[in-house]
């Protein structure tokens, strides 16, 4: 992999990666969680935006600007919600590709994930980093640093164990 991959702890609103990924419901009007963090920190203009892309299936990934955020553009997935054993894990690790492959059309260097799905649509934790990490390691674009950001340490902790 040519890529470095980091983990950081706080709020992906603030970063100024090429792309940050919003873990996104399938509207992509805005919600809960990193979502709703997402659409207040960048303004009615991804709202607007993000009404013209007609929603977004589970494990599929699209892409607005940044509007008023740090990053240039958002890439916006819809990670699949918690029930053991409807396709879950397949789902959450298609949202990963889907983002690098639509990050990398977009010629981006850099892009942050958050912990897609492990918030209120109850992902496991430490599976859906196992899921991420494995995802983001078998890439093999043009994008140079990749982050995961951990809204706790709690998760940070888990991403650190497994890239060690």
């Amino acid at each position: 992999m040519s890529c470095r991959i980091q983990i950081l702890q706080g709020d992906i609103t603030r970063l100024a990666a090429d792309a940050i990924v919003n873990a996104a419901n399938n509207s992509l009007l805005g919600g809960g969680g990193v979502d709703g963090a997402i659409h207040l920190a960048a303004g009615p203009g991804l709202l607007a935006e993000c009404r013209s892309l007609g929603g977004c299936k589970t494990g599929e990934a699209k892409a607005t600007k940044g509007h008023n955020l740090p990053a240039k553009y958002v890439i916006h997935t819809v990670g699949p919600i918690w029930r053991e054993d409807h396709n879950e894990n397949q789902l959450l690790a298609s949202c990963y590709r889907k983002s690098l492959e639509v990050a990398n059309g977009l010629k981006v260097k850099s892009i942050a994930f958050p912990a897609i799905s492990t918030g209120i649509y109850g992902f496991p934790k430490q599976r859906a980093a196992r899921i991420a990490v494995n995802e983001v390691q078998k890439y093999s674009g043009d994008i140079k640093v990749i982050f995961f950001v951990c809204f706790d340490s709690e998760t940070a902790n888990i991403y650190r164990k497994l890239l060690k």
